[in-house]
């Protein structure tokens, strides 16, 4: 299932569960991050205890009489539904019927990792969410195995993000329409692309604490400024993003890190600094950062590029929130070589089939080799060797990205 950020994914996760339970067989759902996990628990949770469905949480930042309990629970069949990060797959983890796994951002786990958590249980129920949307075309590609589906819609009552690219010369205007809306009460996001100097290789982490210390020292003395990047360690990362989402944080400086993050209603802006190095996909990902509660939400893009194709992508920003139509855009304009940000995902450019309009072809396609991997999964027997040899040669390299 994918669909934007707010699409109700989590509900379709609940219906599943609650069906999984009903039938008599446990389900786990399995997030990236240990905050995400509990937040997911503290919605899920409370829904389905009132239907009579025994919940738990597992992660690896709980104590060891906590972790006993779940895990005797889990192996006797007590929980109806765990929910967890990577401590779900880790060993000595035994479930006594499990009969579906859900995954939540599909993009940050690889292949070997739902598969771990699949190997728990007889062939259990797989649903795979996902709030980064894929051209449909390459979601046939990536997801072949699956059936997707696609919500395309929000709830109502979502407000719309008003989205504005400027250039530096406004950044005066900017820190003063920040102070306004946290004056109000509200917070806000600034994210900080590795800035490259020179020939050196971009520093994420000194990006971020330089720009974040000058905005407390310089900008905002009186507001309280934290950070954060992907090279801090995963519990100083989330004790953060909890202190944010408490609201003992006015400004958090960061990496694209918060791209898949915690729910903060409260957090109306997002800024972010040389918007062009980012790809529209992930753009439009972090935007989805903010608007999530009752408040008018403000995206802004901060951009001194004058190449055509950065301009395009901010003007695609501006002009549309819908994450099917920017997924589309995009595909355009980097090719599918491109669309994951390496050519070793066995995705390499087209010179006379179009992604695009191509579509049914590529359908079909799918359709008619599902019974040559049914007979052969391995692409083993002699008539299949020459198939096997380009699949080979296609996927080299690319040990990382399918993994």
């Amino acid at each position: 299932v994918q669909g934007d950020v707010g699409s109700g994914k989590t509900m379709v996760a609940a219906a599943a569960l609650v069906c999984a339970a009903r039938s008599g067989f446990q389900g786990a759902l399995m997030a990236p991050t240990e905050i995400l996990a509990e937040q997911h628990y503290q919605g899920l949770a409370p829904l389905l205890e009132r239907l009579g469905i025994t919940c738990g949480l597992l992660t690896g930042a709980m104590r060891a009489k906590e972790r006993r309990e779940v895990l005797a629970r889990l192996a006797d069949g007590e929980l109806d539904v765990v929910i967890g990060t990577h401590a779900l797959i880790s060993a000595g983890v035994s479930y006594a019927r499990l009969g579906l796994v859900v995954t939540d951002e599909q993009h940050r786990f690889g292949v070997a990792q739902r598969s771990a958590l699949s190997a728990k249980g007889e062939r259990p129920h797989l649903l795979v969410m996902s709030a980064t949307p894929i051209p449909r075309s390459l979601a046939l590609i990536i997801y072949g195995d699956l059936d997707v589906s696609a919500i395309d819609e929000l709830p109502p009552g979502r407000q719309k993000i008003d989205t504005f690219a400027v250039t530096s010369a406004y950044r005066q205007r900017i820190y003063a329409f920040l102070r306004k809306e946290i004056a109000a009460g509200r917070q806000a996001y600034i994210i900080c692309s590795m800035v490259e100097r020179g020939e050196e290789v971009p520093d994420e982490r000194k990006a971020v604490t330089e720009y974040a210390a000058m905005l407390q020292e310089k900008v905002f003395p009186d507001l309280r400024v934290a950070y954060v990047h992907g090279r801090m360690k995963p519990r100083e990362k989330d004790a953060v993003m909890a202190a944010f989402a408490a609201g003992e944080r006015d400004i958090l400086v960061s990496t694209t890190v918060v791209e898949v993050g915690v729910d903060v209603p409260n957090a109306v802006i997002m800024v972010i600094e040389n918007a062009e190095r980012f790809g529209l996909s992930q753009l439009h990902q972090l935007r989805g950062r903010i608007g999530r509660g009752q408040y008018k939400s403000t995206c802004i893009l901060i951009s001194d590029a004058q190449n055509k194709e950065a301009l395009r992508r901010l003007q695609v920003m501006c002009s549309t929130s819908d994450g099917f139509k920017i997924a589309d855009e995009d595909l355009k304009l980097r090719g599918p070589g491109d669309f994951f940000g390496s050519r070793q995902h066995g995705l390499p450019d087209l010179k006379i089939a179009d992604m695009l309009e191509d579509m049914e072809v590529l359908r079909q396609t799918g359709q008619a080799v599902k019974p040559l991997l049914a007979a052969d999964p391995y692409l083993e027997k002699e008539e299949n060797a020459p198939l096997r040899k380009a699949v080979e040669k296609l996927f080299s390299g690319a040990e990382a990205a399918m993994n």
